[in-house]
């Protein structure tokens, strides 16, 4: 594979990165963390640029909404070193002049991840916060939860949350599980990671089981050797030293991979496909800040190896979009205050 990067413009503490479609276009998304802007990027390699919003800023996360011309949610002021309480969920609607409107629907404090499950036709709302309320940068005592709400079918209905799961310390990790006929999640924190389901009707309960019971940063999934199940890729612990991937043999997890550098904050975990391949995707924001791939080198015996796409850019989160001449990694690399594309190529 060949793989060339295109520097899309400089953004202080860039963060998050998603896509959507408006109109059948593509639009790509970047935002701070900080105080500043979100930008949406179109046209054929992206160069054209959009402002989404100029602040507040505070974006831990982006999610679009299914079944819309664009609509999506998003996280903001989540802002200070520890103390978040001012986090809120905004949902932004594409206008006919190519602007975008944005209204606040959520008042959540320390939201962190969040996402949008469908199941029965009907879209499901699961936030994560991170943590209760902390007094200092340092203060875990106060574990975070998981809610959930049925998504309104506009920003003017009330979404009314309820509590799914609570004693979740640190619970920083989130990635979806798309099915054919229901989504599913899967939330992690110190206890571990847990797959989440929605109901097939809101009158039913949700479904949360443990998958993992160690300490999880961040969790991506995808079949990279091609056997039927998935396997997974986690950083450990907490912003953690490890980026491994585990496959379950005999109905117990086993480690089949364990990148090289052991590092302070890997903050990148996602399951992806390169022309076609599945690979994991990692990244470290210390260290050598590097954004790399790990991919099939063989299936038997089972060997993994890691590549390094760029090092010293320090990475914060990464979404991919699957074309059919090329796939484009969006990344956030925060670090340098960039926000980039890496064109993969046959």
């Amino acid at each position: 594979m060949r793989i060339e990067k295109q520097h899309l413009i400089e953004m202080n503490r860039c963060y998050a990165a998603a896509s959507i479609f408006i109109d059948k276009r593509r639009y790509i998304l970047l935002a701070t963390e900080g105080e500043g802007p979100c930008y949406s990027f179109s046209g054929t390699d992206y160069q054209v640029r959009t402002t989404v919003w100029d602040g507040p800023g505070g974006t831990m996360s982006i999610v679009p909404i299914p079944g819309t011309n664009g609509e999506f949610l998003a996280v903001q002021k989540f802002f200070k070193m520890y103390q978040w309480e001012e986090a809120m969920v905004v949902w932004v609607k594409p206008q006919k002049d190519g602007s975008f409107a944005v209204r606040q629907i959520l008042h959540l404090p320390y939201i962190h991840r969040f996402d949008i499950l469908t199941s029965g036709g009907i879209n499901y709302f699961i936030g994560c916060t991170l943590a209760e309320s902390k007094d200092t940068r340092e203060d875990w005592s106060k574990p975070g939860k998981v809610y959930t709400a049925v998504l309104p079918k506009d920003w003017d209905q009330p979404l009314s949350l309820k509590i799914l799961k609570e004693g979740l310390y640190k619970n920083h990790g989130y990635t979806c599980l798309p099915g054919d006929y229901f989504d599913r999640g899967i939330v992690t924190s110190d206890e571990g990671a847990f797959i989440v389901s929605p109901p097939a009707s809101p009158s039913e309960e949700w479904k949360i089981e443990q998958l993992m019971d160690w300490p999880i940063s961040d969790i991506a999934a995808v079949d990279i050797d091609g056997d039927g199940e998935l396997e997974f890729a986690t950083i450990e612990p907490w912003h953690g030293s490890y980026f491994r991937v585990y496959k379950k043999v005999n109905g117990k997890f086993v480690q089949i991979f364990e990148h090289p550098e052991v590092s302070d904050f890997y903050h990148v975990a996602v399951g992806a496909e390169f022309r076609g391949k599945p690979v994991f995707i990692g990244g470290c924001r210390r260290g050598k800040k590097q954004l790399f791939y790990v991919h099939l080198v063989s299936s038997s015996p089972l060997k993994l190896e890691a590549v390094e796409i760029e090092g010293g850019v320090g990475p914060s989160n990464v979404h991919v979009v699957n074309e059919k001449n090329r796939d484009v990694i969006v990344s956030a690399n925060r670090e340098i205050g960039e926000a980039a594309l890496y064109f993969v190529y046959d």
